[in-house]
């Protein structure tokens, strides 16, 4: 062992054997009792978390409850769970599932509201599961009476807590049972609370919507096809899932030869409809007529008599004036079945009726699943305040934006909660706000293929959220699936000065021209048109339109567009798209073309686009609740001043002979956990004024030795030392540093200004030694400094990324790859600034693949390969090492003599030095 490898050999044990003594020293004798007291109040924190982190014992018992009779008199016996809390009287709530499902599905939620103290009933709606009768689709007449039944089973129980005479009641349900839990809210006067999610106001109208307002037939509309399908077959199919019904409702498998969903769908071998030719039709578990009137919407009738009196037997809208109980209405984004639009209905009727409604939009619905979606949770906290008289605000209006943040534990991109002073359009709130926006575009005339094929897709059921997924990778997005040759006409607006908040349902006015029959089917919706070329449907719903009257007519007709919360960055253009079909809704079969325009009248000049909106204040980002994010916070503080507390106590002696030199590199070594060796005695120094190039391909070992420099990461062996200070993490001598490493990491729904304000807040350092002026000149963002950094293209990220790494113009500034994503001018300028940054006298190391570059902007450089150090020193040192070149006046003359001598020549492209260099000293030239 040469001299040198002993001593650096000794000096490693003597390091290693400090650590060792400072270990002994904190656990010495005189702190034994703050170490014992320490464990000891663990163990006690340990034992009161078990204590309150028990779950209280509850019992669940199973009953079938007496339903409302069918027609003829068959008892229904519907299948129940009763769940009782461990102490009781306690409030009751009745809990109704969605469509096609049963009890089941409910008990997660049951069990956490049992365990929050509340007695809880679930059951399986009729026509479903093991329980018995026809599916009526939530009739009064049916569904809403055997409510009121199971409401009677409550109320004789002496669990059930009372306030008087009356038991304390609430009900609540998503989608099929929300609609439920509002019917019979507003009959049955005994409850007390209604929660109700995802569900209509109207069945006829979310069934067969129509969004043009004219003078045409309102009630009719464009039919679901596909949603009705997919419920339909849910319905036909429920005869599997076994069950005991009577009238007809028997158990067993669909017979074989079921159509599928759309046309005459599979069922059980019960009640039987009537086919549009007259045949037969199984219809499972559906009752008779209703089934019959299916099948005809299905042929492609317009919903007639009987139908649309089923579907307001069916609707809440016929009975929300009754309604007396405090109701929560949660509502999903992002939902082709029942838009917004119908929890707005819902709101306003049950505010008329003088009962208070709180209104929460949330992310997900029927098409996509939520980011935040803690449905269960909100509906629990609602309870608490109106069955339990808990304090809670019931005034403000909550909802999402998706895209608005970031997760603090995946990473993902979340969505963000936003609050407004109380829901808007109710008695004694503001309503929707208006901004007028100038669309531009000439008449365009689209044409509907026969039969509606092929058909565009803007969403599938259930699947909203993979369709937009697949549009986000460009495999079908607005442009693409949902936009087809000849379909569709696009009007857009100029590009926004400042970002658009949407958030409702905008408006615009159309002129359009029928065929030859008079009669047009159109869908219209909103898009949102990046400068890069990007169309983004926002939640991914189009409003339909049908029109009815003369052949060649000319209608004006005002658009209420899709119910939507999204964000319009500045620098983007608002586009209303008009199509002639939609893949989710019934067809015209005969082919048809429109002429469509943008409208113009006298006393509306100007062909605009009313954008709704609301005033509203962001209130935190994320699922997490605010109080878990504070402890988790709060403990990673300590962890970290733990740490820094024991590293500091490290005789890490400063090296005065180092005190003016930048960085050393001494011997340094990283081996990681599987054996891989990622840098392998490496050496090298860097003066003041110098701009060092860290190159060498993948896997060469820059990465890793730039994280040793900023102390992310500690060294097997060796050391740097940044002004004679060894580097560790959490070492002081780390503030002289300003570093730009492993791309940029910034809040998206902050501004580029707001993002390095808060990154040199939580530096602890004052706003003067920021030099905030001096950093953004060089940054050079210009007006883009106050946009939202999720508008950023990758290069004004970049360029944003090194503005944060220069703050307090730091000794030493560290880039990886600070050049990825600019264009040439861009580079050329960033060549300048770190030519300008060095001569101050300040240090500059840039991890660069691009050799041509680091050439041009470089003082010296660094060439690693494969973790080991294989070149060092200037530009023109290392360019001028290896073979040498010959140069020749005339070419052509130098070849002939040449190839006189029988010596082989060829002419080949010149090549930069330092490349050259490179290949060489890394082995893989290609010639």
């Amino acid at each position: 062992m040469s001299t040198a490898r002993a001593a650096t050999a000794m000096h490693r044990r003597r390091r290693s054997s400090i650590r060792w003594w400072q270990v002994r020293r904190w656990l010495a004798p005189r702190r034994a009792k703050q170490v014992a007291a320490a464990v000891l109040a663990a163990l006690l924190a340990i034992a009161a978390l078990t204590v309150l982190n028990r779950e209280p014992a509850l019992r669940v018992s199973e009953q079938s409850i007496p339903g409302t009779p069918e027609p003829g008199g068959g008892a229904v016996l519907l299948d129940s769970s009763l769940y009782l809390p461990e102490r009781t009287p306690a409030p009751a709530i009745l809990l109704a599932h969605g469509f096609g499902g049963s009890k089941a599905g409910l008990d997660g939620q049951a069990r956490t509201l049992a365990r929050a103290g509340y007695v809880v009933l679930t059951y399986t709606a009729r026509g479903f599961g093991a329980s018995g009768g026809l599916i009526h689709l939530d009739s009064r007449r049916y569904e809403v009476a055997d409510g009121s039944r199971l409401l009677d089973f409550l109320q004789a129980r002496p669990e059930v807590a009372r306030a008087g005479e009356r038991p304390v009641l609430g009900v609540a349900g998503s989608s099929y049972g929300g609609a439920l839990a509002l019917m019979l809210g507003a009959t049955d006067q005994r409850i007390a609370a209604v929660a109700a999610d995802i569900t209509w106001n109207n069945l006829a109208r979310a069934l067969f919507p129509n969004a043009a307002a004219t003078g045409a037939d309102q009630r009719v509309g464009v039919f679901k096809r596909l949603w009705a399908g997919y419920l339909f077959s849910s319905g036909f199919n429920a005869a599997s899932a076994g069950g005991s019904g009577s009238n007809g409702a028997a158990p067993g498998g669909a017979p074989p030869g079921g159509a599928a969903p759309g046309g005459a769908a599979p069922g059980g071998t019960a009640s039987g409809g009537v086919a549009p030719g007259g045949g037969s039709v199984s219809c499972g578990r559906f009752a008779a007529e209703l089934c019959a009137s299916y099948q005809r919407a299905v042929a492609g009738g317009p919903p007639d008599v009987r139908l649309a009196s089923l579907l307001a037997e069916s609707s809440p809208a016929g009975v929300l004036d009754g309604m007396r109980a405090p109701t929560l209405l949660t509502q999903g984004d992002q939902d082709s079945l029942f838009p917004l639009s119908e929890a707005d209905a819902n709101a306003r009727q049950i505010a008329a009726a003088g009962a208070q409604v709180q209104v929460r939009w949330r992310a997900g619905g029927h098409d996509a699943s939520g980011a935040n979606d803690d449905v269960s949770g909100i509906q629990r906290r609602f309870f608490d305040q109106k069955l339990r008289g808990r304090a809670g605000s019931s005034a403000e209006f909550l909802l999402s934006q998706p895209g608005a943040g970031i997760s603090a534990s995946s990473g993902r991109t979340v969505a963000a909660t936003l609050r407004a002073s109380g829901y808007p359009g109710l008695p004694g709130r503001p309503g929707f706000t208006s901004r007028q926006v100038t669309l531009n575009g000439q008449p365009r005339q689209i044409s509907a293929p026969a039969g509606g094929s092929p058909a565009a897709v803007s969403t599938v059921p259930g699947l909203g959220d993979l369709i937009g997924g697949a549009a986000g990778l460009g495999l079908g997005g607005a442009a693409g699936l949902s936009r087809l040759p000849g379909q569709s006409a696009v009007f857009s607006s100029d590009p926004l000065v400042e970002p658009a908040l949407v958030i409702g349902s905008s408006e615009v006015r159309l002129r359009v021209t029928a065929g030859r029959t008079g009669e047009a089917t159109l869908f219209v919706s909103l898009h949102d048109l990046g400068p890069d070329g990007s169309d983004t449907l926002p939640a991914r719903l189009v409003s339909p339109v049908r029109l009815t009257g003369r052949p060649g007519q000319v209608q004006l007709v005002t658009v209420r567009l899709p119910w939507i919360v999204a964000e319009v960055p500045a620098g983007h253009r608002l586009a209303v798209e008009v199509s002639t079909t939609d893949f989710a809704y019934q067809l015209p079969t005969e082919p048809a073309t429109y002429t469509v325009a943008l409208g113009e009248t006298l006393a509306a000049p100007g062909a605009t686009l009313s954008v709704a909106s609301l005033p509203v204040i962001e209130v935190r980002t994320g699922g997490a609740r605010a109080w878990v994010i504070a402890a988790a916070l709060v403990v990673l503080l300590c962890l970290a001043y733990g740490w820094w507390r024991l590293r500091s106590r490290r005789p890490h002696d400063a090296d005065p002979a180092l005190a003016q030199v930048p960085i050393v590199v001494s011997d340094l070594a990283k081996v990681y956990a599987d054996g891989y060796r990622a840098v392998d005695g490496v050496s090298f120094r860097v003066e003041r004024g110098q701009v060092l190039g860290l190159l060498g391909p993948n896997g060469a070992g820059k990465t890793t030795t730039l994280r040793v420099l900023m102390g992310l990461i500690l060294p097997t062996a060796g050391s740097i030392r940044v002004f004679g200070h060894e580097v560790v993490p959490g070492a002081r001598v780390l503030s002289r540093l300003g570093a730009f490493v492993e791309g940029p990491g910034f809040l998206p729904h902050l501004s580029g200004r707001e993002n390095l304000r808060l990154f040199w807040a939580a530096s602890g350092r004052t706003v003067k030694q920021a030099q905030f002026e001096t950093v953004l000149e060089i940054a050079g963002l210009g007006d883009s400094l106050e946009r939202r950094v999720k508008t950023y293209s990758h290069g004004m990220q970049q360029r944003l990324a090194i503005a944060q790494a220069m703050l307090g113009l730091p000794e030493v500034l560290v880039l990886d790859e600070p050049t990825n994503g600019l264009d040439p001018p861009q580079i050329a300028e960033m060549r300048v600034v770190l030519g300008r940054y060095a001569a101050t006298g300040r240090t500059v190391i840039v991890s660069s693949h691009l050799l041509a570059e680091v050439e041009q902007t470089c003082t010296h450089v660094v060439v690693m390969h494969r973790g080991r150090l294989v070149a060092a020193g200037s530009v023109a040192e290392v360019a001028g090492s290896g073979s040498t070149q010959l140069a020749v006046d005339d070419v052509d003359r130098a070849r002939e003599v040449l190839t006189a001598a029988g010596v082989p020549a060829r002419v080949v492209p010149a090549r930069r030095a330092l490349e050259d260099v490179f290949l060489d000293l890394i082995g893989e030239r290609v010639d």
